[in-house]
């Protein structure tokens, strides 16, 4: 069936099972009576994987195999590889008017690959971000209520078609996400600056706390693992993120290191009126971040 003329698909092809390729799979079971859910995996040790756990009606390491009639795809593998798997997309035998989305941490170089591959095709493609994940990956961390509350950007443009939107924002809100939209650029800009700037922050900090000190890591508290937990993160993958982002993760890296700059100056001065500034003003900044799901 065309999703053209249905507010939610009913064969959807999750590319790539990993741990939000997975949670997704696992939501949409749970939550989405008779849909029929299809998964692609490069290895074949992940597709077996997932046919074991009893969620997926098809699991498959033949692309065609797994998109064959979808008519909403998620591409959920790295981002620097999800141009060359829309390429083979256009050529599959997907249905009319197949929706693709994606769970990319990136959205313009993403974005305007993508539409300039669909471009002359009959599918349509709408950027996503699900702001959820963990340090861990791998299908086996997956969980059905990884989305629960969790906010999902979307990037729509000039050239998405409304009706993927409405579709899309449909799937999101199924498995408990919190919507907005903004465009690619403004997406980089912002989550640069409050996840992939903060990714290499905490990797800076376990460098600088650990390297030279491996003695240290018998004392830390909770404080050093909350502020560094993402450093634990799979390093390929964000190589891949920071890469693709360059120049917003490169501001945003100047600017912390501005406040960096002008936190040294402090110490070095004692300047105690200026440093009780400094860390109010991080305090209050902090204490107006909404609370986690």
């Amino acid at each position: 069936m065309s999703i053209v003329n249905s507010r939610f698909p009913e064969r959807v092809a999750i590319l790539a099972p990993g741990l939000l390729g997975g949670s997704l799979l696992r939501a949409l079971r749970e939550r989405c009576e008779g849909i029929h859910l299809r998964v692609w995996a490069r290895r074949e040790e992940a597709a077996q994987q997932v046919g074991k756990a009893g969620i997926a009606d098809l699991a498959t390491t033949d692309l065609n195999e797994a998109v064959s009639g979808a008519d909403f795809i998620v591409l959920c593998m790295p981002v620097e590889h999800m141009a060359a798997i829309a390429r083979q997309l256009v050529k599959a035998p997907v249905s009319p008017g197949c929706v693709v989305t994606d769970v990319g941490s990136v959205k313009t170089s993403v974005v305007f690959a993508l539409e300039q591959i669909f471009a002359a095709s009959p599918l349509h493609f709408l950027g996503s971000h699900p702001m959820a994940g963990s340090e861990k990956a791998g299908f086996e961390v997956s969980r059905a209520d990884l989305f629960e509350g969790a906010s999902c950007l979307l990037t729509p443009t000039l050239l998405t078609d409304a009706s993927a939107l409405q579709v899309t924002r449909a799937v999101w809100e199924k498995v408990g996400c919190h919507l907005r939209e903004i465009s690619p650029e403004d997406h980089d800009r912002i989550v640069a600056r409050v996840s992939h700037m903060p990714h290499l922050a905490a990797a800076v900090v376990t460098l600088a706390a650990l390297h030279d000190h491996k003695d240290a890591a018998s004392c830390i508290g909770n404080g050093f693992r909350d502020t560094t937990r993402v450093a634990a993160g799979d390093p390929e993958l964000w190589r891949g993120i920071v890469a693709e982002n360059r120049a917003e993760v490169l501001a945003a890296l100047t600017e912390a290191r501005d406040r960096f700059n002008e936190l040294l100056a402090m110490l070095e001065k004692m300047d105690d009126k200026a440093l009780r500034h400094f860390l109010h003003e991080a305090q209050l900044l902090r204490q107006s971040v909404p609370a986690s799901p």
